[in-house]
């Protein structure tokens, strides 16, 4: 149960850290790029939640380089309960809550309120594009977060 792809100290598990940090500086980086984005709250806290995964998971990438590297296996009990709390209950809750306000905010302004017809100077796309890789960001860790609980549950 242990060989799972996926699996921290492996070339999947560093693929998939690489990949939702990649995603995740994407996100910050287009919803910097549109402007006014600092007067939404929603926006913001996507912001800081994305920062957050970026670290996270560049984090655990290093981690998994240098165990890859020195051929070390990180398996043990203490570093998985370690990784489930960091992937499951912290970023991923917050990611996840984080993609979903402020999915609801461009549902708002969108399709309810009509606003990003009718003001020009309002870039909802690139607001969308953001949450949208956000979401993306959000299955690539909850794909982590299943991996590392079944290496936990087969301790």
């Amino acid at each position: 149960m242990k060989d799972l792809i996926g699996s921290p100290g492996t070339v999947s598990g560093l693929t998939l850290r690489i990949t939702q940090s990649a995603f995740a500086a994407a996100s910050i980086a287009v919803m910097v790029s549109a402007s006014n984005f600092s007067t939404y709250t929603a926006f913001c806290y996507l912001i800081a939640s994305m920062g957050l995964q970026l670290l996270w998971s560049f984090g655990l990438a290093c981690l998994d380089v240098y165990a890859l590297r020195r051929k070390r296996d990180l398996q043990n009990p203490v570093l998985v309960s370690l990784f489930v709390v960091g992937d499951l209950q912290v970023t991923a809750m917050l990611s996840l809550a984080a993609a979903c306000s402020s999915a609801g905010v461009i549902v708002l302004y969108a399709r309810d309120l009509d606003l990003c017809r009718v003001q020009i100077h309002l870039p909802c796309r690139q607001f969308e594009i953001s949450i949208i890789l956000a979401f993306i960001t959000w299955v690539l860790i909850a794909i982590s977060s299943h991996v590392i609980f079944w290496i936990l549950a087969s301790f």
